[in-house]
């Protein structure tokens, strides 16, 4: 059962100024396994953290640190949860993420299904 969806989209040229003119940004908005990967894959993960949060139901306190976007044997990109995040997704009976990153024309996009 689809317990929620979410989706959001990031123009990477705007993302891209934002790291440069803010270096600290990295750190605040991607985990360690993140922050070393190009603008245009750092802007479809923040796309993807904020679509977690939608499927969430925007609950206060889940901080974007507490969305991690990983790789799976396969090269399939699969979102992880930890803290507040993990208990809202516990709360809600989620059992299963499906995640899907595209960019293109400037634009990064991810889109969400919390799956129960």
């Amino acid at each position: 059962m689809i317990l929620g969806i979410g989706v959001d989209v990031v123009d990477i040229a705007r993302f891209e100024a934002a790291l440069e003119r803010t270096p600290g940004l990295r750190g605040r908005l991607f985990t360690e396994g993140e922050r070393d990967l190009p603008p245009h894959s750092l802007a479809a993960r923040f796309a993807a953290k904020e679509a977690v949060a939608k499927a969430l139901g925007v609950p206060k306190g889940v901080g974007h640190l507490e969305a991690e976007v990983r790789r799976d044997e396969d090269g399939r990109p699969e979102v992880h949860v930890t803290g507040k995040a993990a208990e809202v997704a516990y709360g809600l009976g989620v059992k299963r993420w499906h995640l899907s990153l595209s960019h293109d024309a400037g634009v990064a996009v991810a889109y969400v299904i919390a799956e129960g």
